[in-house]
This record gives C-alpha cells, sequence and structure tokens, in this order.
C-alpha cells in the first residue's frame, strides 16, 4: 500500500461480491489504491493479483480493521447485502473507527434507514436504481438516464423534431418544458457543452437536466 499518511486516494472495498467487486475494479480504472476486505478465502485469492492489497478478515472485527489500517483511510464502501446483521455491524465498526465517508449497500428501505442510523452517510440501492433506469431505457423514450435522491435526473434523449439547425434561444426548452440542456452529442463526435445560441446539429441527442417528471415529460414527447 501507499504511505499510510497520505490516503486520499485509497479506498477500503468490504464484500468483494458482484457489487463490491465491480465498484473496487471501477475504482482501480479510475486511479485509486484499493484495500479489498472479505471473510471467503476464495473470493480473496481471486483478488489477490488486482487489488493494491485484499485480506481475509472479519469486518465486524474493529481490532483487526485496525491493525490492518482501516481508520486510516478516507472512504469506505460496505458492499455486503445478502447478510443484513454483517452489513449493519461493518458499517457501525466503520463509524467507531472514525472513518470520514461511509458508503452501503442496502437491499430494503428498512436495511437502509438502519445502515444511515448507524453512521452510513450514502446508502446505494443499486438493484432498485438499475431497475428503474432499465424500465426507462427500454420504453425508448430515452437513451440514459440517471435520477437522484431528490427529484433530480439528467438523462440523454433524441433531440425534438424540427429542432436541427435551431438555436437552444430559439427552441426554448426551459420555458416549454423546464429542463436545461446541458450539452449535444452526434455520433462519432465529442461531447458539446450547450449554450443558449447552441445551433441543434441534425442527428444528434441531447443531455438534459431538470425534475424527474419534466425530463420524463419531455423525453415522452421527443
Amino acid at each position: 500500500m501507499a504511505d499510510r499518511s497520505a490516503r486520499g486516494d485509497n479506498v477500503v472495498v468490504i464484500g468483494l461480491g458482484r457489487f463490491g467487486g465491480q465498484v473496487a475494479a471501477s475504482l482501480l480504472d479510475l486511479g485509486y489504491e484499493v484495500l479489498g476486505i472479505d471473510t471467503d478465502p476464495r473470493i480473496v485469492q481471486d483478488w489477490s493479483d488486482r487489488l493494491t492489497q485484499v485480506v481475509e478478515v472479519d469486518a465486524t472485527d474493529e481490532d483487526a480493521l485496525r491493525q490492518i489500517g482501516v481508520h486510516e483511510f478516507p472512504r469506505a464502501v460496505v458492499g455486503i447485502g445478502t447478510n443484513l446483521e454483517t452489513s449493519v455491524l461493518t458499517v457501525l465498526t466503520l463509524t467507531e473507527l472514525g472513518v470520514p465517508e461511509i458508503w452501503a449497500k442496502a437491499t430494503s428501505v428498512k436495511h437502509g434507514k438502519i445502515l444511515s442510523s448507524v453512521g452510513a452517510q450514502h446508502v446505494i440501492f443499486p438493484e432498485t436504481e438499475m431497475g428503474e433506469r432499465v424500465a426507462h431505457l427500454i420504453t425508448g423514450r430515452m437513451l440514459d438516464y440517471i435520477e437522484f435522491d431528490d427529484g433530480f435526473a439528467i438523462a440523454k434523449v433524441r433531440a425534438p423534431r424540427g429542432a436541427a439547425g435551431r438555436t437552444l434561444r430559439d427552441l426554448a426548452l426551459r420555458g416549454t418544458w423546464g429542463i436545461t440542456v446541458v450539452g449535444t452529442k452526434r455520433p462519432g463526435e465529442e461531447f458539446a457543452y450547450a449554450t443558449p445560441d447552441t445551433v441543434v446539429p441534425d442527428g444528434c441527442v441531447l443531455i438534459v437536466a431538470g425534475d424527474t417528471a419534466k425530463v420524463e415529460a419531455f423525453a415522452a414527447a421527443t
């Protein structure tokens, strides 16, 4: 591992199953150093040549986590979802160790509330969030979709009919639909940030943001 006094770009991932493993792999791709923790020796062995460090340890054991320096990490991800008790106790242990930022996977609303109550600042519902995203994509109205907790969404949608060649100021989508066009993208070309004077290219898609209901209404009309 890197010097423990400078772990700003390091993350602990506890539970290297499907969800935790995907998070760990993505963090590695982004240039972060990852300490992986799991109780399954086979999983630990599978990840031993991929992660910066991976250890087999009980993540509910505060002394064990302290010995491997987990308390010195700024962020931790708890990917345990099937065992509710272990998930909650792990978050509680991380909280007691003083880990500043804890992300935890939840399998139900009640599970998520418990995780928040014992110290998780960020609760993730991967199955629910993915299900909602896929449902939006299946309808064919959106090409991509992300919804945030506070009723805010970002979507990639096809430009409305008749929009090509006109400026965003002329289209007045914010006034008509209550959404903001963040940028435009044509196949094979780079993303372009939008301004009121942006001319909508032929065959492009729009990246739009705003209230979830308004984004959905706009996408349905395109």
